[in-house]
């Protein structure tokens, strides 16, 4: 029972086999109108997705991440003040190499957002830029590379961009090119 009990504690201890964030899914009224959004503004490409899907939506990748957009069965799991900004609230968040061009990009389609720097010089400031999509689901861009990360624990556990997977994209022109891989 001793021994049973053990490797149950190692299991739990071990670290899981994640290699990095491949998709957030959003529930949208108009997935066109959230394709335009997150392909024009945010710079996201839209790519195919599996042909036996039977419902609405549309799949899209950059950075590393993929956003799958579906159109919502019931209006009522879509947030209900599309206005409302809040940082402490829900929101993902994306890294970026330049805030002015990111805040002119909002100016210039006529997206409300709210504008904050955490911190000061000393603390290395973060410049944060919070805004909603077309359903209300609040986006968060900044340049928090600013910050250094301290870990509180376990700072051996931390597995950083280099060894994270990115998946083959098929170039146009051939279906049997692909780009290279980060580390390979």
């Amino acid at each position: 029972m001793e021994e049973k009990k053990k490797k149950g504690d190692d299991e739990l201890n071990s670290k899981p086999p994640l290699m990095a964030l491949n998709h957030v899914s959003r529930l949208c009224k108009d997935v066109k109108k959230s394709l335009e959004f997150y392909t024009k503004v945010l710079g996201f490409v839209e790519i195919e997705r599996p042909a036996s899907f039977d419902f609405d939506g549309a799949w899209l990748f950059n950075y590393g991440v993929g956003i799958h957009l579906v159109q919502a069965k019931d209006q009522d799991k879509l947030p209900s003040d599309t206005d409302h900004l809040d940082p402490m609230d829900n929101h993902i968040s994306f890294q970026c190499e330049d805030m002015e061009a990111l805040e002119k990009r909002l100016k210039e389609v006529k997206v409300k957002y709210i504008k904050r720097t955490v911190g000061d010089e000393k603390d290395a400031a973060i410049d944060q830029l919070f805004f909603n999509d077309p359903d209300g689901f609040m986006v968060e861009i900044c340049n928090c590379e600013n910050l250094e990360l301290v870990p509180c624990h376990s700072a051996d556990a931390i597995r950083l961009p280099e060894d994270r997977h990115a998946p083959p994209v098929a170039l146009p022109d051939s279906s049997n090119r692909r780009m290279p891989q980060p580390n390979s």
